[in-house]
């Protein structure tokens, strides 16, 4: 099986003489078809510069990154804001919708701008709401929903361009404990239901115990890996302590 993501001697520099960080150091992943994939490390760890690399946001010093084959390092211009409007969606810590539109018009906004038939672009933007479980607010406008329920609304505009990777970067950060439930809860049956391939971010081990697979930062190198396999979650979030008490931190929450 041919991997979603390919991130090959992945090198990140910010900075010059006597100020050089060297946020990511020649790393290398694969996300395959259909798989959860958390990312986690200590601050400065290169986290966030790894997903800001694959997001296309930021660009790499060196080393290759290809989604679906694409190699997105030698996209430039028109042809990378197409690749990244049509086969990447965002899920961000501010759910960044926009507050004159409707939950319904925040989630069409993708199908509308990408230039999707009109007639399918209410199904298409209903059927995503469903599966996010937010079918109740798409007339509501932001300011009338709750953190969580913006939050799922903008889950559900990242994949209703049905894009290859869903990159999700720390999107439980703003929310309560009950939000942040419901949110994973959709995300995973988003993944086990749908085959939604997802790579996402966080500080926090309750979160990431939702994934499938973790991968470890430090120092802007791999450090360790965790497969769920047929582990509970439960189980799986203890795993997941014991790797952060090694980097150094608590894991934030606790089950």
């Amino acid at each position: 099986m041919e991997p979603i993501l390919d991130v090959q001697g992945l090198q990140k520099t910010y900075g010059g003489r006597g100020s050089r960080t060297d946020a990511l150091r020649g790393l290398d992943l694969r996300v395959f078809p259909g798989e959860f994939v958390g990312i986690m490390g200590p601050s400065g760890s290169g986290k966030t510069t790894l997903l800001n690399c694959v997001s296309t946001i930021d660009a790499p010093t060196a080393g290759r990154i290809t989604v679906e084959g694409a190699d997105l390092t030698a996209l430039r211009g028109k042809a990378l804001s197409k690749f990244r409007r049509e086969r990447l969606g965002f899920i961000f810590q501010d759910c960044n919708l926009l507050d004159t539109l409707t939950g319904l018009e925040n989630i069409a906004l993708a199908l509308t701008i990408g230039g999707a038939d009109p007639r399918q672009v209410e199904r298409r933007a209903r059927q995503a709401a469903g599966l996010l479980g937010v079918e109740g607010v798409l007339d509501k406008f932001p300011y009338q929903m709750s953190g969580g329920e913006q939050q799922r609304v903008a889950a559900a505009r990242a994949m209703v361009t049905r894009p290859a990777l869903i990159l999700a970067d720390e999107p439980t950060g703003a929310l309560d404990s009950k939000s942040t439930g419901l949110l994973l809860e959709q995300l995973e049956k988003l993944n086990r239901e749908e085959g939604a391939t997802i790579l996402l971010v966080t500080h926090d081990a309750f979160t990431a115990s939702w994934c499938r697979r973790i991968l470890f930062l430090r120092d802007g190198e791999l450090y360790r890996e965790l497969d769920r396999r047929g582990m509970d979650r439960r189980s799986f979030f203890r795993e997941i302590l014991s790797v952060v008490s090694e980097l150094g931190g608590d894991g934030s929450d606790v089950l």
